[in-house]
């Protein structure tokens, strides 16, 4: 028995034809027949009945092919493992981000790190940041965006940027033309929010109490782009990250509005676990993230791991 027999079996499980499975492994029909006819001779057992017309699995040959599909798998784990002895930078990294990040963020980022790594595709999850703290500790991801503080048992955290809140209003509003605002007027109207499952509208409750203790905060909307929509209809008014009123997502209906100083902000770092063994990917994100370019967005020098940045006016955690 050998690799390529285990091969050669599954791909004839999947197609249910010896000359399209021959096909999918590179080799000849006659070569790939002769091999199963082996295998199946060795094991005693028949795994394929075989008609004109259509090839079959047995019982016993749909189990063998199962055991056989997961050999390949953990043989093509081995393999990563050698490559990324020599390139850590090579094989998938599952990478998360909060809602109000992974949009506004990852496409240019992606375009850095493919740049960067590119043997190193990336399965993205976005997702609240509870969410994404079970995906961390559990080993569906390896690394996760979130906004800071952060902390959770066995999982390592380092602050990336820092982004300023804007408040966004429909146009023709009372304030539209206005240098700047401050948090306190926020309380004056009706403020659109995600709902408090996403940290994101507690940093803005954060940043004006007196949303919270007027209970002016109408919260509607599962995205930021949803509010932007209802704020651009006269439903209220609300305040994204800076990010997230790139030119890209700007509209003719809304008038984009800074905070007077000091103005409130947010941390975004990066958390993974102690266990994660490539400490490479964690400089090519950082320095991916150095090198962007986006709207209210300024990089923090490396500090040690899992330290946390003190909020000023800021306002912590997604």
């Amino acid at each position: 028995m050998n690799i390529n027999e285990l091969r050669y079996i599954v791909a004839v499980a999947h197609t249910k034809n010896f000359r399209r499975a021959a096909e999918k492994c590179f080799v000849s029909q006659p070569a790939l027949s002769t091999a199963v006819l082996k295998l199946e001779e060795e094991l005693g057992v028949r795994l394929f009945e075989r008609t004109r017309s259509e090839v079959s699995v047995t019982p016993v040959g749909q189990r063998v092919v199962e055991k056989a599909a997961l050999v390949l798998e953990e043989v093509e784990q081995i393999k990563l493992l050698a490559r990324q002895g020599k390139n850590p930078l090579v094989g998938p990294l599952k990478l998360g981000a909060i809602h109000t990040v992974g949009p506004y963020l990852l496409p240019d980022l992606i375009a850095q790190l493919h740049r960067s790594a590119p043997e190193m595709p990336l399965v993205v999850e976005e997702n609240t940041t509870e969410h994404l703290e079970t995906q961390l500790r559990n080993g569906a991801l390896d690394v996760a965006l979130v906004a800071l503080p952060f902390s959770s048992p066995g999982i390592l955290t380092q602050p990336l940027y820092t982004e300023y809140f804007e408040v966004v209003v429909p146009k023709g509003h009372r304030w539209s033309g206005r240098a700047s605002i401050s948090s306190p007027e926020l309380g004056e109207e009706q403020v659109l929010l995600l709902p408090s499952v996403h940290c994101f509208s507690t940093q803005v409750v954060e940043t004006c109490p007196e949303l919270g203790a007027r209970h002016a905060v109408v919260q509607q909307g599962n995205s930021l782009e949803t509010l932007r929509n209802m704020v651009a209809s006269g439903m209220g008014i609300t305040v994204l990250p800076a990010s997230a009123n790139s030119a890209k997502y700007r509209s003719a209906l809304l008038d984009i509005i800074p905070f007077r100083a000091p103005r409130p902000v947010r941390h975004i770092g990066m958390a993974w676990r102690k266990s994660f063994s490539r400490p490479e990917v964690l400089q090519v994100i950082r320095a991916g993230v150095a090198r962007l370019k986006l709207r209210g967005i300024t990089p923090i020098e490396e500090k040690a791991t899992n330290a946390s940045p003190s909020a000023s006016s800021d306002t912590p955690g997604e």
